[in-house]
């Protein structure tokens, strides 16, 4: 497998300046590994914090995580997977590159009929808002939860899965436009940051006292709203810091303010099994296959764009799911 590729990789730690496209070898499987001919690739913030740093991995390295193919090589140890199948998977090593390494064991298969792009566009986001509503705090009909960044491609997924559940949504935004895009996806409210001065007051005001739950993937910027917004017991799930990260705060805190609950979780701990992995995946996949779910492709780049990607989705400039095209 001595064929060459063209990769978006990691030159150093730093901002999009530093992602350089480069010619790379074809990997080849090692055991219990499949390489895949990347169809599409998705676009994340977890790789905002790898390219920074902030999640270390050594650099240089190709970027991306999620993104579904046709497999090329199957390597030893693997069963299951045969050259040919359509295959996607949140856990790739490198999938912003005309192929892509991916763990087997963190691999499944793309229903038939279903785009390889929309699987590739909600693996990662889609595996997110259904272990946060599920098993993080299990949403339960009639509860009011709060969701941050509701125009986005988490946002968007979380307040359809809400609602399904027979649940209250009260969205944020930070534009007409994004605001609109939340209340087709079902939400109860839609509130917007550049028009409220105090915003847990309106979603308490929103949501008859306050929520049971908030989903939080934007940090640094809302996270003392979404405390305030709670109820007694309440949860925040911090899943995300597109803002930045927040900084440390008092524990005593969560008592005075009703015995609150903040917990920061990630995807790979809450698919840590195949059981779990082929249950998660399979309701997400499935529910997009029967149409019952539906994601939004914002945009899609070619690799050679792909810093304008990452500023897009840094700067806040997308809704929905932006996917490199390599």
């Amino acid at each position: 497998m001595a064929d060459d590729m063209r990769a978006l990789v990691v030159t150093r730690n730093g901002g999009p300046e530093v992602l350089e496209v480069q010619g790379r070898e074809v990997p080849a499987p090692a055991v219990g590994e499949l390489v895949v001919d990347v169809a599409a690739s998705g676009v994340n913030f977890i790789d905002v914090y790898r390219r920074q740093g902030v999640y270390p991995v050594q650099t240089p390295f190709v970027l991306g995580g999620e993104c579904a193919g046709t497999v090329r090589a199957v390597g030893p140890g693997v069963y299951g997977f045969a050259v040919g199948d359509v295959v996607a998977s949140a856990s790739a090593q490198g999938s912003h590159a005309g192929a892509a390494v991916l763990p087997a064991a963190q691999t499944v298969h793309v229903p038939p009929g279903l785009d390889p792009a929309l699987a590739a566009a909600t693996m990662l986001q889609g595996m997110t808002a259904h272990y946060l509503i599920n098993s993080t705090y299990a949403v339960q009909p009639g509860d009011w939860t709060l969701v941050h960044a509701a125009a986005g491609g988490v946002g968007q997924l979380l307040v359809q899965m809400i609602k399904a559940k027979g649940a209250h949504v009260v969205a944020t935004t930070g534009t007409a436009e994004k605001a609109e895009i939340a209340r087709s996806r079902g939400a109860d409210a839609v509130l917007r940051y550049d028009e409220v001065d105090d915003l847990a007051a309106a979603v308490r005001a929103a949501s008859d006292g306050g929520v049971q739950v908030a989903y939080d993937g934007v940090g640094r910027a809302t996270f003392e709203a979404s405390l305030a917004s709670l109820r007694v017991r309440g949860m925040l799930a911090l899943f995300g810091a597109a803002s930045g990260q927040v900084p440390p705060f008092d524990l005593q805190r969560l008592n005075a303010a009703g015995s609150l609950f903040v917990t920061r979780p990630t995807l790979a701990h809450y698919v840590s099994t195949p059981d779990e992995l082929a249950w998660r995946a399979g309701e997400v996949l499935g529910a997009l296959a029967d149409a019952s779910l539906e994601v939004e492709i914002g945009r899609r780049y070619p690799l050679d764009d792909a810093r304008r990607a990452y500023e897009d989705l840094e700067g806040r400039r997308s809704t929905g799911k932006l996917l490199l095209i390599p």
